[in-house]
């Protein structure tokens, strides 16, 4: 048998006999819960079943705009603003009118100016004020297309081999909570950033209802591989310290019942964690909630014990284990015993200490007998 035959052996071994052993302590390991007690954990759960598995690399950067995406609004003559359609914040249209200049030429009234949107955007900032006088040099608006936005990634120089256009990402900013947006990689910056050894990651992002504005911090998980078939649960089930991990499983048999069941895990990314071991497809494991179940001892005062004997209308062992016919024959006799209709069972009789004061009995009578003998024969003489 080669060595890695031995090892996979090894590893059976070493799992069946912790199964053996948390089957053994399964009322140490289950939770049970009232109805107060679930809704109050808010409690989650999901079914654990195969799935693709992505790699991925964490990096951070910053949302952007897009620099083809942002224009200026500007006269061709010199003069002064009669007319201002458009302000800092409003949202404007290719075409649309934003304002007016009078000219300093000679005239009654003075020629007029038209300045019209030069696309669609936000007017980012305004430099213009009704009755402003205004040069040809000078920028009066700025507006800013933001529909599309670009998430600028900072991603280590020895990580940049794994990635090419193309590459996506599922990118998170803090500002829009748990809101996931799912983006590809369009372009590498064009400069690195020697001092801390990263090169930009460009994604393109859709920016329909304006939410992403520039400056946002931005975290990225950028799917470097995938790997099928792989039995994994979301991050938020797993608890414990990292060297002993472990998840909360809906009990198969009690609806409030909750069992905290050891894994070994593998490989994690930013939505879920890889399980060698410890669970099987279709197990329901707590998501939502696990955190506050490592902290608690169950939410009424009822027993394992008491909750399988509720469930399946029989009696159970105080562990959550099924009785035998001799242990539930015990049991009834006892419970009769205590009311008083049977009588207490008596005590075993102990052979070995019978037999031993048998025998100290015989010895003291035999001793007694002849120091009896010894005191009559004296006095006898004594008499004589």
């Amino acid at each position: 048998m080669t060595n890695k035959s031995h090892l996979s052996v090894l590893c059976i071994f070493s799992f069946l006999s912790a199964q053996v052993g948390f089957a053994a302590n399964r009322a140490d390991n289950t939770i049970i819960l009232d109805d107060n007690g679930i809704k109050n954990l808010r409690i989650e759960s999901v079914e654990v079943e195969e799935q693709v598995f992505e790699t991925t690399l964490f990096a951070i950067g910053r949302i952007e705009q897009i620099p083809e995406n942002h224009s200026v609004l500007s006269t061709r003559i010199a003069g002064r603003v009669v007319e201002l359609e458009a302000f800092e914040g409003d949202t404007v249209k290719k075409g649309q009118v934003l304002a007016k200049v009078e000219s300093r030429q000679l005239g009654n009234p003075p020629p007029t100016v038209t300045l019209t949107a030069p696309q669609d955007g936000l007017v980012i900032s305004s430099h213009v004020q009704l009755g402003q006088p205004v040069e040809p040099e000078a920028e009066m608006m700025d507006i800013s297309d933001r529909s599309q936005m670009w998430a600028v990634a900072q991603i280590p120089e020895k990580e940049a081999s794994q990635i090419g256009i193309g590459t996506k990402a599922r990118i998170h900013v803090q500002a829009l909570g748990d809101e996931t947006i799912m983006a590809t990689l369009t372009r590498f910056g064009v400069d690195a950033d020697r001092q801390a050894g990263t090169i930009e990651g460009i994604f393109q992002v859709a920016n329909p209802d304006g939410k992403l504005r520039p400056g946002m911090r931005a975290e990225f998980s950028i799917i470097i591989a995938t790997r099928g078939d792989i039995l994994a649960v979301p991050e938020d089930s797993i608890q414990g310290d990292p060297s002993q991990r472990v998840v909360f499983v809906r009990d198969f048999d009690l609806a409030n019942g909750f069992v905290r069941v050891p894994v070994v895990v593998g490989e994690q990314n930013d939505e879920s964690v890889e399980i060698l071991s410890g669970l099987f497809p279709g197990d329901e494991v707590v998501t939502r909630g696990s955190y506050l179940l490592s902290f608690t001892g169950g939410g009424s005062s009822m027993s394992l014990k008491e909750a399988l004997d509720a469930a399946h209308g029989h009696e159970h062992n105080e562990d959550g284990s099924e009785m035998t016919d001799e242990q539930r024959e015990a049991n009834r006799k006892a419970k009769l015993a205590a009311q008083g209709m049977l009588p207490e069972p008596e005590a075993k009789t102990n052979m070995p200490l019978l037999i031993y004061a048998a025998v100290m009995t015989c010895l003291f009578l035999v001793v007694l007998q002849r120091l009896l003998a010894k005191r009559h024969t004296r006095k006898g003489e004594e008499n004589a």
